[in-house]
Order: structure tokens, then C-alpha cells, then sequence
């Protein structure tokens, strides 16, 4: 695994996605081959074939991720493989088409991109077969233990359960509580105590061994793992193992030690500015591109039902500061008379019939990009919250006043990774992931979500 931005990258899931971006560019630059050789109409120029391959091989990779085609972790097979690979294909055609239609001169020619899609469709299925075929192989998965048994123990286990492609065998959990050996965690369960340590760790030849105790304090085997230490076995605090592998932080399992201690929320100047001048140039340009929008959207709110086009209401942003948020109007006029602020919930009856298709398309969080232009807000960051619920969850959830420290986005971590909150254990889960954000703040991780929320965009996830 590498660490890029604070950002876990899979090495493997790396050099796949190289080796197939290889294979793309090869079996294009094939396609223009044929046709330069064969074909005597041919006017396609050798000075820019390159380039015209490195465009077709960014579509071709953007359709497959569109299509979850890089979600490495979970094997898709048979039918809705072969149906995935023709749609992210017929897409990327289409949209090349298109910018042939606009730009003539990338053009590769009809058959070379025919030649070129097959050959495509073939490789695709192909590496994709034997990537998890590959991760299926017990030997080059590392073996790991986790010491303790409770929920953070629990929660490790799962994620390197379910997540294949992170190449982890849990061999066991060890537990000094002797009513719980043998008990199931996950797959496996308890194996042994502290005393079995060692013996353990030589058995299954491990590497690496994870501390995931919810206490530590008279608690954590010392001489058993200084003995593992000084035997070259890496020796792993589980908190921040879990942040790695899961993108968030386990707030319910934090100590205030740990983050006092811990690498991140580094929030240099340069990395300000940089911030700074990523969200003006995306709202802008935002704007610009929203600017029909902004001339239909009123008309439709105003047929739907009567009432202002813009819904004003205070939310709390940076170190505390209450400010106005600006969004299209998607409930019925005073929709909080009666019952005063409510979490939101699926099914709302207080929205309208062009309010429901304003979330499910997330348009009505647009005018936002005014929030951003006047410094209140970020285009990437935790959601701002209404004051009238933080005092509620500052009291209910610790560390919950940390997100403040960064200005609120239109859009972030905890947006793209849960669904849309209604309820203090939603804020709890969308909390850790927006810690993981705070933590590891970098203009690459906004340019991470920035591109994961056009996805869930154009798939319309999670919206209410």
C-alpha cells in the first residue's frame, strides 16, 4: 500500500491501472497501424498518433471507472461484467464522436477505432479475470494477527474481510479474556491468549501483528510484542491502521493522545492559497457553466409552487461563524412552520415535484458557488451544519467541534463515501470521514472529491 497526499493507494490496483492504460495505448496505436498500412485513403499523420491514443485511453478509462470498473475490492463477473465493459465502450465512443465531430484533427478514423474498441472489449474482460484470479492465490496474500476482540478489533477484521484487493489473511484474534477463545469475530475468531504470541506469530510465519485494543492501559501485552519488535515483525497501532484502510477515523475508539500525537491537520499557508484559489476558479467557472440554470430553474420553482426561488438559512461554518447558505428553494413555502427544524428524511412530503428532482441532481446546491466566491464556504469540505442541531451534537458526539476548523464545501469526503444524514448516529459516521478529511486535507484529496462527486452526480446516489 502506498500513502500519496494521505491518500491509501493499492500498489496493485496502481499497476493494473497502468498495465491496462499500456494495453489501451498499444492496441490503439495498432488500430492506426492498420490503417496507415492498409488502407491507402489513409491521411491519418504518425507526428500525433501518440496523442490521439493517450485521448482515447482517458475516455476509455473514465467510462470504466464511471462504471465501477475500478472497484478492485469486489469481483464482478459473468453477465454484469460483459454488460459494464460494452456500456463504458458504447460511451466511449459516443463521446469520442463527439470531440472528433468538434476537433477533426484527433480523429483516428471509423475503423481504427472499430478495430481498436474490440480488441478493447477483449483485454478488458481478460485482465480483469485473472486480476482476481490472482487475488484468490493464498500465497501472495500477507498473513496478519489482531490482538483484541472488541469493535475496533471487530471493525479492522471486516474491512480486511470484505476488501479483497487490500491482499490481507486474518490468521486470528487473540484475546487474554479465556471465555472468548474460540468465539467467532469475523473469519476466523479468538486463537489464543498474550502467552500464545509468539508461538502464534512463528506458526503462521506473520509479518505483521495489529494492536486493536479499546484500552491499552494494563492491558497491552508489552514483553510479548517488544519480543515480536526486535524480531523484525511490524508492529501496528490499530486506529490508525483503521483509518488507512477505511478512509475515516474511529471516533468512538479515539483517545485525545492519539490526536494529539498523530501526523495530519496541517494546514499550511501555501496549502491555503492554493485552497483558496481552487475554489474561486471552480465556482467561476462553476457559474459559468450553470448560468442556464440559474435562468430556468426559477421559472420551474415558481410554476411548482409559490413562494421565493432562493432558501436562505443560517449554518455554521469556519471556527463557529454562523452564515446565510444559499440553495434553490426545494420544499413548500414555511415547510418548517409547523414542525420547526427536523432532520431531513427520505420521502420528505415537504418537497416539491421540481424540489425532488433538484436533489436527486443536486442542482439546488448551485447558488453555494456565491457562498464560496464570498469566503464562507469551501468547494470541498465538511457539510455545514444548522446551528439549531450542533449544541446537540457537540454534547452527543466527541470531537465533533474539530470539523469546524476548516470551512464547510459544497460538497466532500463524508458526502461521497455515506449517504445524506438524517439522524445523530448519521452525523456520528459522517463525522469520522470528516476528520479523515481534516486530517489529510491536500488540494489532490479536494481534486479526489471534486471527481467522485461528478460520478455520484451523473448516477444520482444518495440525494434526498
Amino acid at each position: 500500500m502506498l500513502n500519496i497526499f494521505g491518500r491509501l493507494v493499492i500498489l496493485k490496483n496502481l499497476i493494473f491501472f497502468i498495465i491496462e492504460n499500456l494495453f489501451i495505448l498499444g492496441v490503439v496505436l495498432l488500430g492506426i497501424s492498420f490503417r496507415k498500412f492498409f488502407l491507402s485513403d489513409s491521411v491519418v499523420s504518425f507526428d500525433h498518433f501518440f496523442w490521439k491514443a493517450l485521448l482515447i485511453s482517458v475516455i476509455f478509462q473514465l467510462c470504466l471507472y464511471y462504471n465501477d470498473l475500478y472497484v478492485l475490492d469486489e469481483e464482478i463477473k459473468g453477465r454484469k461484467l460483459i454488460l459494464r465493459l460494452m456500456q463504458s465502450l458504447g460511451v466511449g465512443c459516443v463521446i469520442l464522436v463527439v470531440i472528433y465531430y468538434i476537433f477533426p484533427s484527433a480523429e483516428i478514423g471509423r475503423v481504427s477505432l472499430f478495430v481498436s474498441a474490440n480488441f478493447l472489449f477483449l483485454i478488458f474482460f481478460t485482465l480483469r479475470v485473472l486480476y482476481f484470479k490472482f487475488m484468490d492465490i493464498g500465497k501472495f496474500k500477507e498473513s496478519v494477527l489482531i490482538v483484541g476482540s472488541g469493535r475496533l478489533a471487530k471493525n479492522v477484521g471486516e474491512i480486511l474481510h470484505t476488501k479483497r484487493d487490500l491482499g490481507y489473511k486474518i490468521v486470528g484474534f487473540i484475546d487474554n479474556d479465556p471465555e472468548k477463545l474460540g468465539k467467532k469475530i469475523v473469519n476466523p475468531g479468538v486463537i489464543g491468549d498474550y502467552k500464545k504470541l509468539t508461538q502464534i506469530i512463528e506458526q503462521w510465519n506473520i509479518k505483521k501483528v495489529i494492536v486493536a485494543l479499546p484500552d491499552r492501559r494494563g492491558n497491552l501485552p508489552l514483553n510479548e510484542l517488544l519480543q515480536c519488535k526486535v524480531k523484525g515483525i511490524k508492529i501496528i497501532d490499530g486506529v490508525s491502521f483503521y483509518e488507512q484502510i477505511s478512509g475515516k477515523i474511529s471516533v468512538e475508539e479515539l483517545k485525545p493522545s492519539w490526536l494529539i500525537f498523530s501526523g495530519g491537520f496541517k494546514k499550511p499557508r501555501s496549502l491555503q492559497i492554493l485552497k483558496r484559489l481552487f475554489d474561486i476558479t471552480f465556482s467561476i467557472i462553476g457559474l459559468f457553466l450553470a448560468f442556464p440554470i440559474f435562468l430556468l430553474v426559477p421559472l420551474l420553482i415558481r410554476l411548482g409552487s409559490p413562494g421565493p426561488v432562493f432558501y436562505r438559512q443560517e449554518r455554521v461554518g469556519e471556527n463557529g461563524r454562523i452564515f446565510t447558505l444559499l440553495k434553490f428553494r426545494s420544499m413548500t413555502l414555511n415547510a418548517e412552520s409547523v414542525s420547526g427544524p427536523v432532520w431531513a428524511k427520505k420521502d420528505d412530503p415537504r418537497v416539491t415535484r421540481v424540489g425532488k428532482i433538484l436533489r436527486k441532481t443536486r442542482i439546488d446546491e448551485l447558488p453555494q458557488m456565491v457562498n464560496v466566491l464570498k469566503g464562507e464556504m469551501s468547494f470541498v469540505g465538511p457539510r455545514p451544519e444548522r446551528a439549531h442541531f450542533i449544541e446537540e451534537l457537540i454534547e452527543k458526539i466527541p470531537y465533533y467541534s474539530i470539523r469546524h476548523t476548516v470551512k464547510p464545501g459544497i460538497t466532500g469526503w463524508a458526502q461521497i463515501k455515506f449517504r445524506y444524514g438524517s439522524s445523530v448516529d448519521d452525523a456520528l459516521e459522517k463525522l469520522q470521514y470528516d476528520l479523515f478529511y481534516v486530517k489529510n486535507m491536500s488540494l489532490f484529496f479536494d481534486l479526489t472529491v471534486v471527481f467522485q462527486t461528478i460520478k455520484i452526480v451523473l448516477i444520482g446516489a444518495g440525494a434526498r
